[in-house]
């Protein structure tokens, strides 16, 4: 799992490395630990904030946490060379609301007296934290063999940090009898920390329709570069008109994301859209999310929330999709034309995106062609039932599709099968009818995740 700090988030990172003022331990060991852990944090593309010297008492924790809070620290990394005081623990949760990483570091190899009891000390906190209900993540081992289990630990607590500040508008509402997908504000703001922002529909299309010209010219020029074509074949090169619809879309969803400052954003998509202005946005939506924008249609909030997380986590605000059909083996999903552009194959190659028509309705503009295959497939949820949040994911394998739709689509095969009895579980849990698609597996990274928000998890 990349690190979130690659998707935006600061690299300023809170590290806070105990001293002892008592005598006692392996001093010497200490110190090489010292260095070598700041060294790894380091050359990972950290800056460490608040380590210049080992704390040893409540004063230094304070002067540190003032440090990381004003560089804006999302993350704080704790390191015990040497076991040192639990009360700290308590400390630092007054000061900092969100989760630690508790990085454990080894004994000093060999034969003798033990040396500094560093895993101890982390179990002491971690035992702590869990009782005072402040979530935490835990790696243990030597500087120089931790770097892919720190960079998680720090993208997992760091997304946690970065959603309590988040922001995500909803334009309209759900679409019509999609009442699965309902929002509710203060349960996002409960579980997350994140503000929801109902934004009205008919301001969006007048918004629409006041774009100025000249930056509707400029995107349109951007398009015509993608290359994709018009049609059932894909041969015919679109209107300009077309689209100028379409870039209308796309900057309308730009600017009022700038505007409000929104971190993701849910769109009501239809009967609206394509009744009053003569198409369908989902075009745009497509590009947008291949740009690392967390959207959703059809005014899925949780959607877009689980795309936000995924973005935080670094791999993507993914696809959102219906789940089709299914046998136990495998599973077909598809959505009418607005997966990311990424997740297509390219354009000009073999099964290549192009434009055409909504299936239901036959209006412009969605993106048609299947998603790319041989790759292995993460399918997760984020929904409320229960006055709580619940999170499933679980892996697959994208495979050649027995069949051809249009809109995007994808074969997913299950190791092991299972698929009725998973899909008869989660429906029971009352799973909505959208799941999202990402390539590459990431089901630790979700389960992880849950575990910090307090989420109900289903496997």
């Amino acid at each position: 799992m990349p690190s979130s700090y690659e998707s935006g988030a600061t690299k300023n990172l809170g590290v806070l490395i105990f001293g002892r003022k008592r005598p006692g331990f392996d001093q010497e060991w200490n110190k090489i630990t010292r260095e070598r852990s700041l060294a790894t944090l380091t050359g990972l593309g950290f800056h460490c904030i608040g380590a210049d010297s080992p704390i040893l008492d409540d004063a230094m924790i304070h002067a540190s946490l003032d440090q990381i809070h004003s560089a804006k620290c999302e993350a704080i990394v704790v390191i015990q060379p040497s076991i040192s005081d639990g009360q700290f623990a308590f400390t630092i949760s007054q000061r900092w609301s969100g989760p630690l990483v508790l990085w454990a570091t080894p004994e000093r190899p060999g034969d003798g007296d033990v040396s500094s009891c560093s895993l101890v000390g982390q179990h002491l906190w971690a035992s702590i934290l869990r009782q005072d209900h402040r979530p935490f993540e835990f790696v243990y081992g030597s500087a120089e063999t931790l770097h892919d289990d720190l960079r998680k630990a720090i993208a997992l607590v760091s997304t946690v940090h970065r959603l309590r500040r988040s922001k995500i508008g909803v334009v309209g509402i759900h679409a019509p009898g999609f009442i699965d997908l309902a929002a509710d504000p203060f349960l996002i703001s409960q579980t997350f920390g994140m503000q929801m922002h109902s934004l009205s529909l008919p301001q969006f299309i007048d918004r629409v329709g006041d774009v100025p010209e000249l930056a509707v010219k400029e995107d349109m020029a951007k398009v015509e570069k993608l290359g994709l074509h018009f049609g059932e074949e894909g041969t015919v090169q679109p209107s300009e008109k077309m689209l100028a619809v379409n870039s209308r879309f796309y900057l309308s969803m730009i600017d009022i994301m700038k505007e409000n400052g929104l971190n993701g954003l849910a769109l009501q998509c239809w009967p609206d859209l394509p009744n009053k202005l003569g198409q369908w946005p989902y075009f745009a939506v497509s590009r947008l999310l291949a740009e690392g924008q967390a959207l959703s249609i059809e005014g899925d909030v949780d959607g877009a929330i689980g795309s936000i997380i995924s973005n935080y986590l670094g791999f993507g605000p993914g696809f959102l999709t219906d789940w089709l059909e299914h046998d136990d083996k495998t599973i077909f999903f598809w959505h009418p034309g607005m997966a990311p552009l990424d997740m297509c194959y390219e354009v000009g190659g073999v099964c290549e995106p192009t434009l055409g028509a909504h299936f239901n309705g036959k209006t412009p503009f969605v993106v048609n062609g299947p998603l790319k295959v041989g790759e292995t497939v993460t399918v997760s949820r984020l929904w409320k039932c229960d006055n709580r949040y619940h999170l499933t994911a679980f892996e697959g394998k994208a495979i050649e599709p027995t069949r051809k739709v249009s809109g995007n689509s994808v074969l997913v095969e299950v190791e092991g099968g299972g698929v009725y009895e998973r899909f008869d579980n989660m429906i029971h849990a009352a799973m909505p009818h959208h799941v999202t698609l990402h390539y590459g597996s990431h089901v630790k990274a979700f389960k992880r995740t849950a575990r910090l928000l307090s989420l109900e998890w289903h496997d």
